[in-house]
């Protein structure tokens, strides 16, 4: 195995591609940088033992073309040679992944920063505008994305060069402001006596978040799942729609602390799995106005855009046009970049 630590010209085609986050997996192949992305589809990650499983029933299955590269996606930290999934029973061992699949290089990124990577490319239908202001072509970009948990990533320009910068943003620390929050957040379980943002702002994060809200009202509710959360509030459910606001409120805020980090003159993009499911409560609701809410700079809060994503696979079409022209972004590979040995050459 060797490791490399500088941004590289071109990768060798095929590529497969796939998006593994903590409920879903997407897999897609490139079969030249000319070509478009050929998606396959998704599956639950529980419904096969592992990738090599999972990747072959739901893509190499579907064609005869054989990939020498994969570039994978994980829902979790890459530091070594085993890769465990934050949300999901997976590893991911790419030199397993060379023999088991046959391929001479596996590179493995963080799942948000394969969401980075897409918010160049983005435009048109992929994206609807929340509020006001407008991106500067250059400027820094923001991708927050709440589902199985919450992840985030930045993309800042800077000698011709997009630089996605991964993190775990999602667990920055969000503490009560209003004096609603102050009536709920006693009622929040916490993680080690802290309120993280992930606490709150993902799938189990907006049950909570719902049970949370019921006890601060004096009301009782037996919400099974956050989709029940979602269509209770659509029926006009009082506690349903005061946890959808009291969530895009923190999404908001959170987004908007994010913005300012990185002074995201770019725009500030809302994926993952749940932003599209819930854009009418972002859209008409307490978000933006959370967003903007950061004095001293309120005024220029109000200049940085933001946008629901739209596109059904934003982190499929980072890692193929990563794939395509991988010049073109300066993705640090060092630990992250795994190579079958060629005979008589020493790998370090």
């Amino acid at each position: 195995m060797s490791f490399q630590s500088t941004a590289i010209r071109a990768l060798r085609f095929p590529v497969l591609i796939a998006d593994i986050g903590g409920t879903n997996a997407r897999f897609a192949l490139v079969s030249d940088a000319h070509a478009a992305t050929q998606v396959f589809g998704r599956t639950d990650t529980g419904a096969f033992p592992g990738f090599t499983e999972a990747a072959s029933r739901m893509a190499l299955d579907k064609t005869s073309l054989l990939p020498r590269t994969a570039v994978l996606a994980v829902a979790g930290p890459v530091t070594g040679d085993r890769i465990p999934l934050t949300n999901a029973d997976w590893v991911i061992e790419p030199n397993r992944l060379l023999d088991e699949l046959g391929l001479e290089t596996v590179i493995v990124l963080n799942d948000f920063e394969a969401q980075a990577l897409a918010l160049p490319g983005l435009e048109g239908d992929d994206l609807q505008a929340i509020g006001g202001g407008t991106a500067l072509d250059y400027g820094a970009k923001v991708v927050v994305g709440p589902g199985t948990g919450l992840g985030a990533a930045a993309m800042v320009h800077a000698q011709d060069t997009w630089i996605p910068i991964p993190g775990e943003g999602g667990h920055v620390e969000l503490g009560p402001v209003s004096d609603d929050d102050a009536r709920i957040w006693p009622f929040i379980e916490r993680q080690e006596g802290r309120i993280g943002a992930e606490r709150i702002i993902c799938g189990a994060g907006l049950l909570r978040l719902a049970r949370a809200v019921a006890k601060a009202d004096g009301a009782e509710r037996d919400f099974a799942s956050p989709a029940e959360v979602t269509k209770a509030a659509d029926g006009g459910d009082d506690v349903a729609r005061h946890t959808m606001d009291v969530f895009a409120r923190a999404l908001g805020r959170v987004s908007g602390d994010f913005a300012l980090t990185f002074l995201a003159r770019g725009g500030v993009f809302l994926a993952g799995g749940i932003p599209p499911k819930i854009g009418r409560y972002l859209t008409s609701g307490p978000f933006r106005e959370a967003f903007e809410a950061k004095a001293p700079h309120s005024a220029l809060m109000k200049t940085i855009p933001t946008y629901l994503v739209r596109h059904e696979n934003p982190a499929l079409e980072g890692l193929a046009s990563f794939a395509r022209t991988p010049s073109l972004f300066a993705v640090e590979l060092s630990g992250r970049k795994w190579e079958r040995p060629v005979q008589g050459r020493a790998t370090g």
